[in-house]
């Protein structure tokens, strides 16, 4: 495997020459490139006499007179061959740089360009590190799906003291390693994702619907491609851009859902239910716009349990979660749909507080399973998604795992 090493500007990029020995120590080629901030601490020959690689340090190159087309493209040609992009040290400024999608350098635009995982080990002053605008790119940065090694604590080069240290060489390549793992994890994998709201209509203009805005199965859709699997996506109305699945489909109504689902289930290693979809629907709908005059009397009936005929009929081997939207009794009320729907994991949240669940940014909860609970604290819905994958990966080993009987 090949990985992109960048290299930005300050005291640890020194460090970088030893964490490129490392990853070559683990059967890996390393391509580094390097800003123009970090050559005034460390030189390119240094990393092209360790790699065997060339060592990028600029946009375009100027070696030739037809070299300007060839460098202009680069950063596409690296972006698609390499297997994860690794920044150690990097600096506040590049922090700053990727989260809000600026490409003035190679390092930026290589960022930009590429799908593979990401991974970045912060370095700088104690008080660059705590500032709020740092602070906000990281955690725009995570919810992005980037890896970030948070820094050590103590003596900083500066003579202050406090978090801002490079993390450990080792805890660096260990993070890229297991980053890199959890990319290829569910590679052979279907997994067939539903999400956002139902809207049952009540006339031509008028409809029931909930407050589900898709952001948690869109996130769960993104991270299963990130990880190698084949993904279908089932949709309720939203206001997103889907992520570029195998397959997207568009519904409205929980009938139009519950048959784009039963017709794809067979074919899912693994469906994660997210949507919120409709417990009751009009008996009739209105041929025509309902009158203020007139008034609106509901007679409602239940829609078709969509999870429970899915848990029914499903085949040996899928694997099926599902979510539960609570705002009290969490627990219990999971546990007891977990059993009924015959599922085997189900995430609970409790979508009554106002900054998680319906129409946040963040979320949190717990996967219940047979065999315990799992606590999610708040974090980006992205990040979220990675545990929810990282439990399906713990289901899917302990279903291949042979039984052992005295």
């Amino acid at each position: 495997m090949k990985i992109a090493l960048g290299v930005t500007g300050g005291i640890a990029a020194y460090k970088a020459a030893e964490i490129a020995r490392r990853l070559q120590d683990r059967g890996i080629r390393v391509q580094v490139v390097m800003t123009a901030a970090a050559q005034e601490f460390i030189r390119p020959l240094t990393f092209a006499a360790l790699t065997g690689e060339k060592v990028i340090t600029e946009m375009f190159s100027q070696r030739d007179s037809n070299s300007t087309l060839d460098s202009s493209v680069e950063h596409i040609g690296v972006a698609q061959s390499i297997g994860a992009l690794l920044v150690a040290p990097a600096t506040a400024a590049t922090l700053a740089r990727f989260a809000q999608g600026l490409s003035d350098d190679f390092l930026s635009t290589l960022y930009l360009a590429t799908t593979a995982p990401v991974v970045v080990a912060p370095a700088m002053n104690v008080n660059m590190w705590r500032h709020p605008a740092t602070q906000t790119n990281l955690r725009t940065l995570r919810a992005r799906g980037v890896t970030v090694v948070e820094p050590g604590e103590g003596y900083l080069a500066c003579g202050m003291v406090g978090e801002g240290r490079l993390a450990d060489t080792d805890a660096i390549v260990e993070a890229l390693m297991a980053r890199v793992a959890r990319s290829e994890d569910l590679k052979g994998e279907h997994v067939l994702v539903s999400a956002g709201p139902t809207y049952e209509p009540i006339d031509p203009v008028r409809f029931l619907g909930n407050r589900s805005s898709g952001k948690m199965g869109y996130a769960v859709a993104e991270a299963a491609l990130r990880r190698g699997a084949q993904v279908t996506l089932v949709s309720g109305p939203t206001a997103l851009t889907p992520p570029a699945v195998q397959e997207f489909v568009a519904v409205e109504s929980s009938a139009q859902m519950r048959e784009a689902l039963l017709a794809r289930f067979g074919r899912a290693s693994v469906t994660i239910m997210t949507a919120a979809v409709s417990d009751f629907t009009p008996a009739a709908v209105a041929p025509q716009k309902i009158k203020r005059e007139a008034g609106i009397n509901l007679n409602l009936q239940p829609t078709s349990d969509i999870l429970a005929e899915l848990g029914s009929n499903r085949a040996p081997g899928q694997l099926l979660i599902g979510f539960a939207a609570e705002t009290q009794n969490l627990v219990e009320n999971a546990l007891a749909k977990l059993e009924r729907k015959h599922l085997d994991a189900i995430v609970v949240n409790d979508v009554s507080q106002p900054d998680i669940g319906f129409g946040a940014e963040s979320n949190s909860g717990q996967i219940i399973t047979a065999s315990g609970a799992t606590v999610i604290e708040k974090m980006s819905k992205l990040e979220m998604a990675g545990i929810i994958l990282d439990a399906v990966v713990k289901l899917r080993v302990r279903q291949q795992t042979p039984k052992v009987t005295a």
